[in-house]
């Protein structure tokens, strides 16, 4: 049998770390490779030629990605504090979100997408955020993260058209971690609500992976299975 490969961008952040160790332990790939700026060859979100090379690297692999797990995101770039009125919102703050949250992503979909197999069931996960929903904002605030997610959603649904052209049996999501307790959510999670540690945001997250069928290629999911509202 042709080897499964699964690739985690993000590879030392949080969430992405537990993914790589529940993959590991799970044994239902053949190698877990983990992406980040320190790895060989290195990735930069934000350097669209150190995409690229990893791109190329991978796919010369031996085997087939089955996997492609995207475990990126920013809440606070630069330590910049979410908006809480309009009045706060600053055009560096926009871009830097957007770069890291929106086009780093699309960039991993650009040069990532093409190596998944034509034939068989792949999948490739990007992790997302429910503020990034427009019929789900309630409470208003954050308009850089919830701005640069939203389009990140619309960036994983339109590639999820493009690839179903070609991987009819493919599946391009975009997923909602929950509240974890890692760096990004220092200092901003709410009593009352259900944060989880990484380990355990990380087996939910593959537990709705494992669980998605082509027909569900495009969708917007939380760690639990539910669909999201755009």
């Amino acid at each position: 049998m042709t080897r499964k490969i699964a690739l985690v961008a993000g590879s030392t952040g949080g969430i992405g770390g537990a993914t790589i160790e529940a993959l590991e332990t799970s044994a239902s790939y053949d190698e877990v490779i983990g992406l980040n700026r320190n790895s060989a060859p290195p990735l930069d979100l934000l350097d669209e030629k150190t995409i690229a090379a990893c791109a190329h690297w991978a796919g010369s692999l031996e085997g087939d990605i089955r996997l492609v797990f995207v475990a990126t995101g920013s809440l606070t770039p630069d330590g910049m504090r979410p908006e809480k009125s309009l009045r706060e919102i600053d055009p560096d703050l926009l871009a830097r979100s957007y770069a890291i949250n929106a086009i780093g992503p699309a960039l991993l979909l650009k040069h990532f997408l093409p190596l998944l197999p034509r034939q068989g069931r792949s999948v490739f996960a990007v992790l997302s955020a429910r503020v990034g929903s427009i019929g789900d904002n309630k409470l208003g605030g954050w308009y850089a993260y919830r701005a640069s997610k939203a389009a990140l959603n619309q960036i994983v649904r339109t590639a999820s058209v493009e690839l179903a052209r070609k991987a009819p049996e493919a599946i391009c999501v975009a997923l909602h971690p929950g509240t974890v307790r890692t760096q990004l959510t220092d200092g901003f999670s709410k009593s009352g609500l259900d944060v989880q540690e990484p380990e355990i945001a990380a087996g939910r997250l593959l537990s709705v992976v494992d669980s998605l069928s082509p027909s569900q290629t495009g969708g917007f999911f939380d760690h639990m299975g539910k669909t999201i509202s755009w």
